[in-house]
């Protein structure tokens, strides 16, 4: 038995989830596990690829810990759409496909005859695996293998605290499994939403006297949006977390004008080399610092490269392009660096607007828009021009009563004081929303 299954055991009476089915203790928890082992080791020998096709809550959470010291390859599947799960079964080729229905388990064993070496390797090591999807957001989603007794074992250690965390993020999402993980080797208590609407997100904080908020820059506006803090009482939030893309200047400055008591802190991380531990500058700024000792980091190019204790054994269905021969991960990340230690990250650089030769950063663009009168959301992004080759397009979304002609006109006219001519966005899309993809995260490409 692991580590982390005795913490369980030992917390006992603490709240450790809280769902659609209600509120579980530790020991709810650890026998939850015991009870999914026990069944599984009737059906299935260890060291099997399984596909767990479920919703996000405490049943799912202790089938992953059953799955995870059955020695397991295990391949969580929250989606609902059946060609994206054949993709994604396609790929790795499962011994076993468990369906979570409330808390039972149905098995169905798969006829597979072609592992992947790299699942082999894990297997006959008597490794517990773990297979995440990226979000394909610019091609096929890439099925990224990581050792997950490496994962569980670097949170051993953590301090006990007591906090009530909310997870935004699903656990087929390294965002989402450091969250789960890391709050569970704390003892601290875990608040699964049923959905992520603004308004269920708000009640829950309220409800359940929600700390530790960890999400996107795209729901965080949403959020404020929605004027959440008009409806509800959100003064029970201590920190704000967020990541997973670029955070626009003017929206941070927006969002500790809303939660001035909250303190903000931005994460990093991606799912090749895990969640990194930093350190920022201040609530209000956008310089951080990654002071991870599980993790080193170097710039190149003004690119940003990582290499981690944690990171991926190597994808199923793509090349190692991205991993220099000595283990460096190259993230794609654009950022620049400051003489103090304390880096910015500038945006992604597959999404750098390059018109006719000079390179335009979306954030820094939609930094600017968002200040603008009658904008509530914007997305910056490339779109194609004859003579430049690209130019800015942006998607606005209007605050209530604002006219699209008065705003665009605003935009221009701002835009020209702020930006560099070459920055000024040529082409306006006015949406209900901006295209964003189910991790709420901007979709540009």
């Amino acid at each position: 038995m692991s580590w982390i299954i005795d913490q369980f055991s030992s917390l006992r009476d603490k709240t450790a989830i809280v769902d659609v089915f209600g509120a579980f203790t530790y020991k709810d928890l650890h026998d939850q596990i015991q009870s999914y082992k026990f069944y599984l080791d009737k059906e299935l020998k260890d060291g099997q690829i399984v596909a767990v096709l479920s919703d996000y809550n405490f049943y799912a959470v202790a089938l992953l810990f059953a799955l995870h010291q059955k020695k397991a390859v295990i391949v969580p599947i929250v989606t609902n759409n059946q060609d994206e799960v054949a993709k994604k079964l396609d790929v790795i080729q499962p011994n076993w496909i468990i369906k979570l229905n409330d808390n039972r388990l149905s098995l169905s064993k798969v006829q597979n005859n072609k592992t992947h070496s790299m699942l082999t390797d894990l297997i006959v090591s008597h490794q517990s695996g773990l297979v995440l999807f990226s979000s394909g957001s610019t091609g096929e989603p890439k099925a990224m293998v990581h050792n997950l007794d490496n994962l569980v074992n670097s949170y051993l250690g953590k301090k006990l605290k007591k906090l009530n965390v909310l997870i935004f993020l699903m656990f087929d999402h390294i965002g989402g499994l450091n969250t789960l993980l890391s709050t569970l080797a704390m003892g601290a208590k875990i608040i699964l939403p049923a959905n992520r609407n603004p308004d269920h997100i708000a009640k829950l904080i309220e409800e359940q006297s929600i700390h530790v908020l960890p999400a996107s820059p795209t729901f965080l506006n949403l959020l404020l949006m929605a004027k959440v803090q008009e409806k509800y009482d959100l003064k029970s939030l201590k920190m704000i977390t967020y990541g997973t893309e670029a955070m626009p200047e003017s929206l941070l400055q927006k969002l500790k004008a809303t939660f001035p008591k909250t303190k903000l802190l931005q994460t990093f991380g991606t799912s090749e080399t895990g969640i990194t531990q930093t350190t920022s500058r201040s609530s209000n700024s956008l310089e951080m610092k990654l002071d991870d000792p599980n993790t080193e980091y170097k710039i190149v190019d003004n690119e940003l490269w990582l290499r981690s204790k944690t990171q991926v054994v190597g994808y199923l269905n793509a090349s190692m392009e991205s991993f220099t021969d000595d283990g460096w991960f190259k993230t794609g990340d654009l950022v620049e660096e400051l003489p103090d230690g304390y880096i910015r990250i500038k945006g992604r650089a597959k999404e750098v607007i390059n018109v006719g030769g000079e390179k335009v950063l979306p954030a820094e663009v939609e930094s600017i828009v968002l200040e603008v009168d009658g904008v509530a959301d914007c997305t910056a992004y490339a779109a194609k021009n004859a003579i430049t080759g690209q130019m800015v397009a942006v998607q606005i979304v209007l605050k209530e009563g604002a006219e699209p002609k008065e705003v665009k006109n605003l935009i221009r006219k701002y835009c020209r004081q702020k930006l560099e001519a070459y920055k000024v966005p040529a082409k306006f899309e006015f949406v209900e929303e901006t295209n964003f993809g189910e991790r709420f995260k901007k979709k540009r490409l």
